[in-house]
């Protein structure tokens, strides 16, 4: 399954890192050292010969894998026709069936309408415009720990300050933070079930007094499961009482699905096993199946409100993203690849539990389908992250042959975002390279 030719990184791959280096700034961050020639499903060759399992699906784009046939064969289909055409000036049907399709599949039985953007990042800022223009109100809620992207507005919603947000501002007005149910590390240092949920209907309540209106607030935005803030998996309630608390006070809910989407968590959306009918959801990264396509949709009455002109963007909703994301839903329809993600999970959550018993560096085991995390910590008691071991983590998998990301505020969260096409071999093969590493740094220190 995993072929080991070379040294990691290879002889090619640190030629092509020495031309990084002098062509490419150093703000985009790499994890792994290495260039890929091939890829497919969750398997991945690079340029030197050596082989992987992937863990990391291209930072959660890759629920139907690489290079996934029916997807390669639409978007090569589309661009024997025609590769764009700019939706604002000749139109094309592909965007109207994808509309159609996240219009009913969608939490929610109420008319929608969608429209479509290029990134996550796009898709958040352009959720914020409509609920601003559809409420006339200005300000906007979001939650520590959450991540929206790296653009003026998404980069203001986002929490983590390094890298992120460090030497960027000023940044948006009008953006309130509140605590997310992050209940290993709770604020309010209380137990789950006996601390009433002070983190959502009090907590608001109490920010509605102190800080801003609740008639000057157009939207509550919020991941279902918080993504690079290191998937962390809230209770139920939270997001239920958050949502009464917007409904009352004629608040948007905007429910960034971008990472738990398109059957990641179990289900196509993460809102559907929380009870949420949000007013926005947005999704990308999966969507495109590799390619760059993000989506709004939203309440019908919503998204029609912004004038004609309002929305848009010369590459929202290109004929070859709009044919590639119909393909990946086909796909995950067809291969039951949501009732696949929570097979996945209970496989990762079990075996995680038992590396949980031999190892005292982990402190904390959470997810929701295939999307799992481990949260590393010097001390169980103390709940110190243990970033640099995590950082360890990542190199020393690599060299067993397992591409794995890391997540959280505080660097020390070992998430998995494989594709949920993964074989039953592969992900034994990930699996046991996960605890032979963790063994190496436990006993390593």
């Amino acid at each position: 399954m995993i072929k080991r030719v070379t040294d990691i990184p290879g002889p090619q791959s640190r030629a092509l890192l020495e031309r990084r280096q002098r062509a490419v700034p150093r703000g985009p961050f790499n994890v792994a050292p290495i260039f890929v020639k091939s890829a497919r499903g969750a398997s991945v060759e690079d340029v030197d010969g050596n082989t992987y399992v992937d863990f990391a699906g291209g930072l959660g784009c890759l629920n139907v894998g690489s290079c996934a046939d029916g997807v390669v064969d639409a978007v090569r289909e589309q661009a024997e026709s025609f590769t764009h055409t700019c939706f604002h000036v000749s139109m094309h049907e592909p965007y109207i069936e994808l509309a159609e399709r996240l219009n009913n599949l969608t939490p929610g039985e109420f008319p929608k309408k969608t429209f479509f953007a290029n990134s996550g990042a796009e898709a958040v800022e352009n959720a914020v415009k409509i609920a601003r223009n559809f409420t006339g109100r200005q300000a906007i809620l979001a939650f520590e720990d959450a991540f929206h992207g790296r653009t003026l507005l998404a980069m203001t919603l986002t929490s983590k300050v390094k890298p992120y947000k460090f030497g960027f501002g000023p940044f948006a007005p009008e953006v309130y933070r509140l605590p997310y149910a992050y209940c290993y590390r709770c604020p309010y240092n209380a137990q789950y079930q006996t601390c009433e949920m002070k983190c959502a209907a009090r907590e608001l309540e109490n920010f509605f007094k102190r800080h801003t209106a609740a008639e000057n607030v157009a939207a509550v935005i919020v991941e279902p499961v918080l993504g690079e803030g290191g998937f962390v998996v809230p209770p139920k309630e939270f997001l239920t009482e958050l949502q009464k608390v917007c409904r009352a006070n004629g608040i948007l809910l905007i429910a960034d699905e971008v990472q738990t989407g398109l059957g990641r968590t179990g289900t196509l959306f993460a809102c559907e096993q929380f009870g949420l009918e949000p007013d926005i959801l947005i999704t990308a990264k999966s969507l495109g199946g590799g390619l760059p396509i993000s989506s709004i949709t939203g309440r019908a009455e919503v998204m029609d409100h912004p004038m004609a002109g309002g929305l848009g963007g010369t590459f929202g909703g290109n004929p070859l993203a709009c044919r590639a994301a119909l393909a990946v839903l086909d796909l995950i329809e067809r291969e039951n690849l949501s009732e696949r993600a929570a097979e996945i999970g209970e496989k990762v959550l079990e075996r995680f539990r038992r590396f949980q018993q031999k190892y005292q560096i982990i402190g904390n085991v959470r997810g929701l389908g295939a999307m799992c995390a481990l949260e590393l910590v010097k001390n169980r008691e103390t709940k110190e992250p243990a970033k640099e071991a995590t950082e360890r983590f990542t190199q020393s998998a690599l060299e067993r042959g397992l591409i794995t990301i890391t997540a959280g505020t505080f660097g020390n969260v070992i998430r998995t975002l494989m594709p949920l096409v993964i074989t039953d071999d592969e992900l034994e093969f990930g699996l046991n390279v996960i605890g032979q590493t963790l063994e190496e740094i436990e006993v390593g220190g």
